[in-house]
């Protein structure tokens, strides 16, 4: 379990201790740096390190670092908001000793996620790890709930040998292709072995759909758990690929047509140790609850996309018939809804079932995303919302879709087809904006709005390729 405790200077009891015999441990392993990560508004990993001899510091003062960043874009340039965007004052970065590991993909160092705090010991309210601890924290006190979450992480391998940032796979197998793990295989047997060393349960790793694209799945975890764990994998998979003479992009389009790369995430809500979604009198299992919770995201994904597809190049993935969930729908196993209820297999339901939400990619801050995805649907279970009709088949196909006039009376209609589109269905979304807070929701119209001028005038591959080797 993730410290769901804020951090307080001069360290919570025993953290500066125990981050004293850490230093000496991780030393006496070869361990001489510290990643302190997190995620910027633009969905960026940013870092800074330290040497091992001064966790202990860090735990107990923090380290540096401007709050500046909150309002970075993606090509390193800044906006800002009433608040946010100046050059003045300063953040204390505190590292989750809970969620420290040693790097097995980069030999010499360790990593953990930050929280970020005020010089005055406060929280700061830009920091989407501690938005992501009190929604997850709220929901415990106020509904009795606690959520298990996982984002699948899909990337697409390239050569490191191309010419300047030009995009040429890695393997030419076909899509799922045997040949592809032939041809890749030494390298992805060496990212099972980094997961297994750093503590991540791997389900499955395999070829993807796309040229060079390839996914990994890992075992749910607390949400604040599974947000600092996807990042943790993508900072494995680099590490290991570049080992590799290979070049890695998580970007959601790395050209500018075809399938792109997703970041799809699961969740489910429990109480008393039982899984909603399983069990219950409703639609395959789901209690009441669950089909609540999960009409309270389908309401708010128009807006929802804002922060789980947040780059301009998410909305060249979010294209129909491309499993890519760009409908507000839901299905039961069904691929090309925006929301997948999943079941699981006979016999493992009451701890495998659970709601995929599909529009979502890794340009996504993952914090931001699933504390977003709860605060939705704990929106639709306070008002006891109605869960509408499911969709099977495509629904971007009439034969799938019905009538119009049925569509439209189960709510299906097309996400938002631009981000400046998404952005203004945020904007209107009081409970988004509440869950938030005011500083946090203008940094993310902001940088959105500065994504969109940054790329105004482009055409698809130039967009794609704006983007390609940031994420």
């Amino acid at each position: 379990m993730t410290t769901l405790a804020d951090p307080v200077p001069g360290g919570r009891p025993g953290e500066v201790e125990r981050a004293t015999a850490l230093s000496g441990e991780l030393a006496g392993r070869g361990v001489h740096g510290v990643v302190l990560a997190y995620v910027d508004t633009a969905g960026v990993g940013r870092v800074k390190t330290v040497p091992v001899a001064r966790l202990a510091s860090a735990v107990a003062w923090g380290v540096g670092m401007s709050p500046v960043f909150d309002t970075f874009l993606a090509n390193d340039s800044v906006v800002t908001t009433d608040v946010l965007g100046s050059p003045d004052g300063d953040l204390r970065l505190y590292p989750d000793l809970d969620r420290l590991v040693v790097l097995a993909g980069q030999p010499g160092w360790a990593w953990a996620p930050v929280d970020r705090v005020t010089q005055d010991g406060e929280r700061h309210p830009g920091c989407t790890r501690t938005f992501l601890r009190r929604i997850v924290t709220e929901a415990a006190e106020r509904h009795g709930l606690t959520f298990r979450a996982a984002v699948e992480v899909e990337w697409t391998m390239a050569r490191g040998d191309a010419p300047g940032d030009t995009f040429v796979p890695a393997t030419t197998g076909p899509a799922y292709g045997a040949v592809r793990q032939v041809e890749l295989g030494d390298c992805t047997a060496e990212l099972l072995r980094a997961c297994a060393a750093q503590g991540i349960d791997v389900e499955q790793v395999h070829p993807e759909y796309a040229p060079g694209q390839f996914e990994i799945s890992v075992g749910a975890l607390d949400p604040v758990a599974a947000a600092d764990r996807s990042v943790l994998v993508r900072q494995t998979v680099r590490a290991v690929a570049l080992r590799h003479g290979f070049r890695v992009s998580f970007a959601p389009a790395v050209v500018g047509q075809g399938v792109g790369n997703g970041g799809h995430v699961h969740l489910s809500a429990w109480r008393d140790g039982v899984n909603l979604h399983s069990g219950g009198e409703g639609r395959y299992g789901m209690t009441a609850d669950a089909e609540s919770f999960t009409a309270g995201i389908l309401a708010h994904l128009p807006a929802l996309t804002a922060v789980t597809a947040p780059s301009p190049a998410s909305h060249l993935r979010l294209r129909p018939s491309q499993w890519a969930g760009v409908f507000t729908a839901w299905g039961h196993e069904t691929r090309e809804t925006a929301l997948r209820v999943v079941t699981g297999t006979a016999g493992q339901r009451d701890r495998a079932a659970n709601l995929e939400i599909k529009p979502v990619d890794l340009a996504a801050n993952p914090y931001l995303a699933i504390g977003s995805l709860i605060a939705a649907g704990l929106d639709g279970l306070t008002s006891r919302a109605a869960l509408p009709g499911e969709t099977t088949g495509d629904p971007a196909r009439p034969a799938a879709a019905g009538t119009a006039q049925a569509a439209e009376a189960r709510g299906v209609r097309r996400l938002p087809v631009t981000l400046e589109q998404a952005v203004e269905e945020f904007r209107a979304d009081g409970v988004l904006r509440a869950a938030l807070g005011p500083v946090l929701a203008d940094a993310v119209i902001a940088v959105r709005r500065g994504e969109l001028a940054s790329v105004a005038g482009l055409d698809d591959e130039q967009v794609a390729a704006a983007y390609r080797w940031v994420y």
